[in-house]
């Protein structure tokens, strides 16, 4: 049973720790591993080094229109390929992020919250909360 008073406010919270999450996880691109290193990376596993950039900002500007509420379901949605390319990289690793390499529950866990966020809707305080394509209507605030 879903209750209808609190529930866009625990949507909001849901959202704004997902997009503060994906924000995050572009900063240490940029910051720690800086978009030369996280470009080097990619060419290291065969993949094109030009998609550091397009990575990054994906998930920069992803998070923070996810923060705000501006379409957040569907850009939520957006960005799990995004995170599953990421996932494929860490599965050799194991399950634990925080062994050699990482693992890969960190990106499972975000994919999965992301596609939550598509199902419930922007929440209470969103800021561009409209229906696209064929998902329903969100609920009122």
């Amino acid at each position: 049973m879903l209750d209808t008073n609190t529930a866009p406010y625990g949507i909001f919270v849901l959202r704004v720790a997902l997009g503060a999450m994906w924000i995050s996880h572009a900063l240490l691109k940029y910051v720690v591993f800086t978009i030369p290193g996280f470009a080097g990376f990619l060419g290291s596993l065969g993949l094109p080094e030009a998609l550091a950039w397009p990575v990054f900002l994906a998930e920069l500007i992803g998070g923070i229109l996810i923060v705000l509420g501006v379409y957040a379901r569907h850009v939520a949605l957006l960005l799990i390929p995004v995170m599953a390319g990421a996932m494929s990289v860490h599965i050799p690793n194991g399950w634990l992020f925080s062994g050699t390499g990482g693992g890969w529950e960190y990106p499972a866990f975000l994919m999965v919250a992301s596609f939550a966020l598509w199902l419930l809707g922007d929440g209470a305080f969103a800021l561009r909360s409209r229906p696209l394509l064929f998902v329903g209507r969100p609920v009122a605030a």
